[in-house]
């Protein structure tokens, strides 16, 4: 598969971003559109989407892409791992990676942003790619910057 380079449309996904949420607090509608915009924006992806905290295990949220695990233990995983240690974990190889939950089999790459709230975790922002080592420093900053807007979305 080749790959045209580091994505270097972060400012104006931002810009967009900014713009889906500006004038809306729900929850599930921001999700899914910035589901739906980071799906169609970043190129090497398969799946963008969001997973909440609810009772002490993650639980699928919006996303785009193939059907997906729908519940994932703490610790677990890279979703379950970023939302435990409450920090951005950036995979190059998913496989190596243990206690790996192949919801994916396409998936090789992986970058997990949790989501805070008040300083407590509420969930996590997960995108996957089919490219090894997809993610770089400027992925990791642009979905960070994402998931800050998402929470601040909710008011």
């Amino acid at each position: 598969m080749e790959h045209a380079g580091p994505f270097s449309g972060w400012g104006t996904l931002l810009e967009q971003a900014r713009a889906l949420v500006a004038d809306e607090q729900d929850a599930i509608a921001n999700a899914a559109n910035l589901s739906a915009l980071l799906f169609g924006a970043l190129p090497d992806i398969n799946w963008a989407g969001f997973y909440f905290l609810r009772s002490g295990e993650l639980v699928l949220g919006p996303f785009q892409g193939k059907p997906a695990c729908v519940r994932i233990a703490l610790g677990k995983g890279v979703c379950g791992t970023a939302a435990q240690e409450g920090a951005t974990i950036v995979v190059d190889d998913v496989h190596a990676f243990p206690g790996h939950i192949a919801c994916d089999a396409a998936s090789n790459a992986e970058l997990v942003v949790p989501l805070r709230r008040a300083g407590e975790v509420i969930g996590v922002l997960d995108v996957d790619s089919p490219r090894h080592a997809r993610f770089d420093e400027a992925d990791r900053l642009g979905l960070e910057a994402i998931a800050r807007l998402y929470v601040d979305s909710l008011g």
